[in-house]
Formats: C-alpha cells, structure tokens, sequence
C-alpha cells in the first residue's frame, strides 16, 4: 500500500500552553485539557516519541497531574485513542440515519465519515500509529468495543430497511459497509501527497476533495444496491 502506514499530522489549535488554572478542584477540565494536548503529541510523534513533559506544557499543567489522572504514558495514550472513537462515534449518532431513507442514509454517513477524517488529520494519524503497533493496546479497552456496537446496530437497521424496501441486497454486511466507506476515505487522504507526485495532479484541491466524496458515495451505493 502506497504509504498506507505514514501519519497524518494534525495541526488544530492547541491548549493554551501557560496560565491554565485547572486544578484538582476541576478534574473534568484539567482532564480534558491533558487529552487535548496529548492528542497532538501522540499524532505528531506517535508513541515513542512523544514526552509526558511536552504534553504538560501544552496542557498548562504539572506533570504530576497526568500521572494522577491517567497513571502513566501507556495509560494517557489509550485515553487518547477512547476519546478519539468517542468524539466520531458520538458525532455519527447525531447523523439519525434511521429517520432518513436508506440511500440518503448511506449518502449522509459517507459524507461525513470523508468530512471527519479531513477537518480531523490528528485521528488518522493515531489510527494508523495504533496500527503500526497492530492494536495492542486497543485491545486492552472494553470502552471502545461499546462504542462501536450501537453504531453498526444503526447501520445494520438502514440496511436491512433499504434491503426490504426493495433497494438494497440482501445480507448486507454494516461491518464490509462502513470499513468501504472508511477506507476509500482514509487511503486517498493518507496518500494524497505521493498519489499528487506520481500521478502530477494536485489532489488536496478543494475540487478533488469534492469530486472524491462523490466518487466515494457511488462506489458504495452501486457496491450494495440490488441490481435491476
């Protein structure tokens, strides 16, 4: 795969590095202020690089704080990957796909899986830094399995209501679905700068990025329709 294992580096804004006055006294702030900061450490220089001293200067805490709250660096990078599945997932939730019509559905979740992964490199830069270490401590998290088994039951549901209205096949995977849908997204973008080179096109304009999205919904959709 061209490039598949190299990170994207996120460059969203950053907690403010001095004059942070969260203390024990404001546990939900001081925590997420750390996860904030150790977000970008660990999607900047992945695992081995990054520093509990660099992520306490970012958060505008003592590095103390971390220890107490995550117990230690191993600790605060499972975190950071929880709380990357919990922001996607919870936003995922507030598509309804189940109140709109299948195809408009698949439309919906395909546009914003593409959208997600642009307006948030740093996620797939974790994602493919956990990969790197064949998820190992992804597994340790019994809070990520959660996560996801609601959101492919709601995937599940659009399926089997396009497959009984005639307009979809039947037996649908949603696990085969959304890993189509998120790997069409994740590989153009983690790939754009060689694909741009060898192929002498410029594919982080805003035009391919739109026609790439569109590219994307077809594919899916002609992937799972029933034929005529």
């Amino acid at each position: 795969m061209d490039g598949a294992t190299s990170n994207n580096r996120g460059s969203g804004p950053e907690p403010r590095r001095r004059g942070y006055t969260g203390t024990s006294r404001d546990p939900d702030r001081t925590s997420q202020a750390i996860l904030q900061a150790a977000t970008l450490e660990f999607a900047e220089k992945g695992i081995g690089g990054a520093r509990v001293d660099a992520v306490a200067e970012r958060a505008g805490v003592n590095k103390r704080m971390i220890y107490h709250y995550f117990g230690d660096k191993q600790g605060l990078y499972l975190a950071v990957l929880e709380e990357a599945y919990l922001q996607i997932r919870t936003a995922e939730a507030d598509l309804d796909l189940e109140k709109v019509e299948p195809e408009d559905g698949i439309r919906r979740l395909t546009a914003f899986t593409w959208r997600y992964f642009i307006e948030h490199p740093e996620f797939l830069s974790l994602l493919a830094t956990e990969n790197l270490h064949k998820a190992e401590n992804l597994r340790r998290s019994a809070k990520v399995l959660s996560l996801h088994s609601p959101f492919i039951e709601r995937l599940r549901d659009v399926l089997a209501k396009g497959a009984a209205q005639g307009r979809f096949r039947e037996g649908l995977d949603p696990v085969d679905v959304y890993i189509s849908i998120a790997s069409l997204a994740a590989f153009y973008l983690s790939n754009r700068h060689t694909l741009s080179t060898i192929f002498s096109r410029d594919l982080a304009s805003p035009e391919r990025l739109t026609a790439w999205c569109e590219h994307i919904t077809h594919v899916v959709l002609a992937s799972i329709r029933r034929p005529a």
